[in-house]
């Protein structure tokens, strides 16, 4: 997805239940990671730890249930949206919608692997508390990068729905 994603965008217009149903696992990971990411970004996770009841299995549980929850608002909402406003450029299903929404996420998705843990390396436990150390310069420095990643994501989203809504597919049945 991240090195050829015009592959991936044109195999999107094929929209079979058995194409759709290959690639569901995918689809799956990326949206529960995207959520995980997404949840670990909110100032929310900033506050875990101030409960000293709370633990690192805590902020886990959390971030993957609350992960999960946001995941599946904003796959569903999100394809609805996407769909809505791919109308006025052509048509696509809900489906073609929340596929392509999922796989445009995937740089969030890598950031949770590439940023996050810098941010758990420089600044541990403090991530999930009030006024540790992780402000300042190195703060917003990992907060740009994470940026970085959603606007790749809003591009990749852009570049897709490009590709999905274009008529020319090798895949298409009625090629003469």
């Amino acid at each position: 997805m991240l090195w050829r994603p015009r592959e991936v965008f044109a195999g999107l217009r094929d929209d079979s239940d058995e194409t759709a149903r290959a690639r569901s696992e995918a689809v799956l990971a990326l949206v529960l990671l995207t959520g995980i990411a997404g949840v670990l970004w909110t100032p929310v996770a900033g506050t875990i730890l101030n409960d000293v009841t709370l633990d690192w299995v805590d902020v886990a549980v959390w971030a993957f249930i609350g992960g999960g929850i946001y995941a599946i608002t904003l796959y569903f909402l999100g394809g609805l949206v996407l769909q809505w406003l791919a109308r006025a450029a052509g048509w696509i299903s809900y489906r073609q919608a929340r596929h392509l929404l999922a796989f445009a996420a995937a740089p969030v998705a890598l950031s949770l692997f590439l940023v996050f843990p810098v941010r758990l390396i420089v600044y541990g436990e403090d991530v999930f508390r009030t006024g540790g150390s992780d402000r300042g310069a190195g703060a917003w420095a990992l907060s740009g990068a994470e940026l970085v990643f959603v606007a790749w994501a809003l591009v990749l989203l852009a570049y897709g729905l490009r590709i999905v809504l274009s008529k020319s597919s090798s895949s298409s049945a009625g090629i003469s």
